[in-house]
């Protein structure tokens, strides 16, 4: 008895070409559009960032003009419940016990707030970085610059900040100018005093990573350690990076706001979320809507923040994406 002769193995005769792999990106984004907290927060993210850049083109008010003819009026909906309110429909949100505008004051503390954060955030990103790849990859200066983290780590840092500004801020802004030297300032004690959790998170996943095939292949062809770093381990932190570099930023919104709140940010004429918020507090019983304002934007903002970092996560961690 003969036996039969066997079907094509159906792979081979497939004529027909599959289709090519998705891209990681898509895989990213198809993830990241799973989580509605995130598409919230980053939405939010980008509307308030583009509504403080671009807000005083339709909003021209001078922020900082005096009009005591119309000071303390009350934002328009409050005449929704007290018929008493004195309000203007020229001032939306009302104007302060100086007469300055509410609503100028709050896309300008905005633009304030945003710089210092998105700046700050950068610079604490870029040393965490570049801390953590070095003490991670080579191994005679991990002890040095690990101890050094632990070092930072272990300071105040409120009062560090507080001790800074004291002993900068006159050459500063002698230099710079009054806003400028603030800000370069702020900027720089913030970040300087915020990479240390990046250090922390980048050097564990290269220590991890530096022992994989991949890196070892990549030694054994005399790869340089700076390519290494460059073409290999930098994409494969990725993720945690995005994670802090969302956390930075809304660690350095409440940490200028504070500043701004204890009277040592920038100058009393100049509007922050922060300075708003400590100029309100006087004056809260009688007109609360001066300190909600402010603070729910910052509140907002940095809930944002959080969502989104928790969507990019998710999205960007390969052992999460695509569950």
């Amino acid at each position: 008895m003969t036996n039969p002769t066997p079907a094509p193995i159906g792979a081979l005769t497939d004529t027909i070409p599959g289709k090519p792999p998705r891209s990681k990106w898509v895989d990213v984004w198809h993830q990241f559009s799973k989580h509605k907290g995130a598409l919230m927060g980053a939405g939010f993210l980008i509307f308030i960032t583009l509504a403080v850049i671009f807000g005083s083109w339709i909003w021209s008010l001078d922020p900082q003009k005096l009009d005591i003819r119309n000071k303390d009026l009350r934002p328009i909906y409050t005449a929704l419940w007290d018929s008493s309110a004195k309000v203007d429909i020229g001032h939306p949100l009302g104007t302060d016990n100086l007469g300055r505008d509410g609503l100028a004051n709050l896309i300008a503390g905005g633009r304030a707030s945003m710089a210092v954060g998105w700046a700050a955030m950068l610079l604490s990103l870029f040393i965490g970085t570049a801390v953590g790849v070095i003490s991670g990859y080579f191994k005679k200066i991990d002890g040095p610059l690990m101890r050094l983290t632990d070092l930072f780590l272990s300071l105040p840092i409120l009062p560090l900040l507080l001790v800074a500004v004291t002993l900068f801020r006159q050459p500063l802004r002698a230099n710079f100018g009054p806003e400028g030297g603030m800000f370069i300032l702020i900027v720089a004690v913030i970040g300087v005093t915020s990479w240390m959790p990046t250090a922390r998170i980048v050097r564990g996943d290269v220590l991890a990573l530096k022992e994989r095939e991949f890196i070892l292949a990549a030694r054994s062809i005399g790869t340089t350690p700076f390519k290494i770093i460059q073409r290999h381990l930098l994409p494969n932190v990725l993720s945690p990076i995005m994670v802090s570099a969302t956390l930075g930023l809304a660690t350095a919104i409440i940490t200028e706001s504070a500043l701004s709140f204890l009277g040592v940010g920038f100058p009393s004429d100049f509007p922050t979320w922060g300075k708003m918020l400590a100029d309100a507090v006087p004056r809260m019983n009688d007109f609360p809507e001066r300190v909600l304002l402010p603070g729910i934007m910052i509140s907002l903002t940095v809930l944002g923040v959080n969502y989104l970092g928790d969507g990019l996560r998710d999205a960007l961690d390969p052992r999460i994406r695509g569950r």
